[in-house]
C-alpha cells in the first residue's frame, strides 16, 4: 500500500458502529443487556430486578430489538428476551472489565 493510500471504512459500517455505541451509552440499556447476558427474562422479571417500570423496560427492549441486540420468544402470553449479538455482549463485558479492574 502506497503511503498516500489509507484504509478507510465504508460509511454504512461507521454508522452502524456509531449506533451500537450509542445503544451501549445508555445506563438502562447496559443494565438490561448485562442481565440478559446472564439469563433469559420476561419483561416483568427485568422490571422487578432492575426496579424499573414495565413500560420503561419495554421501550428499551424495543430499541434493542430494532438494533438486533436482543431477541424474544413467545411462550403463551409471555415474551422471553435474550441477547442476540454475542459480539456486542463481549464488547460490553470487556468494557465492564476495563473499568472494574480493582
Amino acid at each position: 500500500m502506497d503511503k498516500n493510500q489509507h484504509a478507510t471504512l465504508r460509511s454504512d459500517i461507521i454508522d452502524n458502529v456509531s449506533t451500537t455505541f450509542k445503544a451501549l451509552a445508555d445506563p438502562t440499556r447496559i443494565r438490561i443487556l448485562y442481565l440478559l447476558s446472564e439469563e433469559e427474562c420476561a419483561v416483568s422479571h427485568i422490571a422487578e430486578i432492575l426496579e424499573l417500570s414495565q413500560s420503561a423496560v419495554s421501550h428499551q427492549l424495543s430499541l434493542l430489538r430494532n438494533l438486533r441486540l436482543v431477541k424474544y420468544r413467545r411462550e403463551a402470553n409471555t415474551l422471553y428476551y435474550s441477547c442476540d449479538d454475542d459480539h456486542v455482549i463481549s464488547l460490553l463485558k470487556q468494557a465492564i472489565s476495563h473499568v472494574d479492574c480493582d
